[in-house]
């Protein structure tokens, strides 16, 4: 059975199938390039809903078409916890992130921050490292978040104007600086991987040894392969995106996502009731049964 790989929003996928990564390790695989569904694919912002409840841990629970998928730690982790595949413990990534608003904002710090509305995916890292990064300097009454959709949608409504703010990482993230709006606060935060019930664990090793000589590739030239990044965006954004001014994104960690991370950031989700209490109980697969046994 092949190695179902998705790009995950990264550079990594695209310069280790580039240059052979993959095959050299001997890995059987399908490459996918899958843009997420958007609202925006066929409705101006102008229609957009006023908020969108499925996020990162929805899609897991449904289920990706993939062998291994990423995603923030904090859904990662819970999807582990209630079954929906197992967490890999050997790898974990790092991504850029930030709540940016328009250049002419009045908002210039953090604390203006309180009571006004900050676009973020429902159950995804946006919502996670908003919520972690603004509690340093809000009230958690004074935190306001607006289910604005996927990455795409919040840098739509930005760019339109139809948000005070919003939460973006990746290619939105340099997108944004380009066209001169303003970080206010970095919520730069980890992603796990989740590994499929069918996948074999040796195929995974082989992807993340290819995953590591393309790691090495990008700290060393990463000029060579920010022109990725277009694959990533919609194509409306091609024409005024100069990836030369682009950064990396996301990099690759390859040490271990340990018991400790593991159990304190599932106990720092419960605590904030980011999922009903009702459903919580879903959630109690604890570490043994969540994580991949890979030794």
């Amino acid at each position: 059975m092949a190695f179902i790989i998705q790009t995950h929003g990264r550079l990594h996928e695209w310069v280790a199938d580039e240059k052979g990564y993959f095959t050299d390790e001997g890995l059987d695989y399908e490459f996918r390039t899958l843009m997420p569904a958007r609202w925006s694919c066929e409705k101006t912002t102008d229609e957009a809903p006023e908020e969108v409840k499925s996020g990162a841990f929805e899609s897991m629970e449904a289920g990706r078409p993939v062998s291994i998928s990423s995603a923030c730690h904090w859904t990662t982790n819970m999807a582990a916890s209630a079954g929906h595949g197992q967490l890999w413990p050997e790898a974990y990534a790092v991504t850029p992130a930030g709540i940016y608003v328009p250049p002419e904002s009045d908002i210039t710090e953090p604390e203006h921050l309180a009571d006004v509305e900050v676009a973020v995916g429902y159950h995804s890292g946006s919502h996670y490292s908003t919520v972690q990064h603004l509690e340093r300097f809000l009230e958690p009454e004074q935190i306001k978040l607006r289910f604005g959709g996927l990455l795409h949608d919040r840098l739509d409504l930005l760019i339109d104007r139809k948000i005070a703010a919003a939460s973006c990482f990746g290619s939105t993230l340099y997108l944004l600086q380009q066209l001169g709006f303003q970080k206010i606060v970095d919520t730069s935060y980890m992603k796990a991987n989740l590994v499929s019930p069918d996948a074999d664990y040796e195929d995974v090793r082989k992807y993340f040894r290819a995953l590591k000589r393309a790691q090495a590739d990008i700290d060393l030239r990463p000029e060579l392969y920010t022109h990725y990044h277009l694959k990533e965006m919609p194509a409306k954004y091609h024409d005024i995106a100069d990836v030369r001014t682009f950064g990396p994104g996301d990099r690759i960690v390859f040490d271990s996502y340990s018991r400790e991370i593991f159990e304190s950031t599932h106990e720092w989700i419960l605590e904030r009731s980011f999922f009903p209490e009702d459903e919580q109980d879903v959630f109690r697969g604890g570490y043994e049964k969540s994580v991949a046994v890979v030794s």
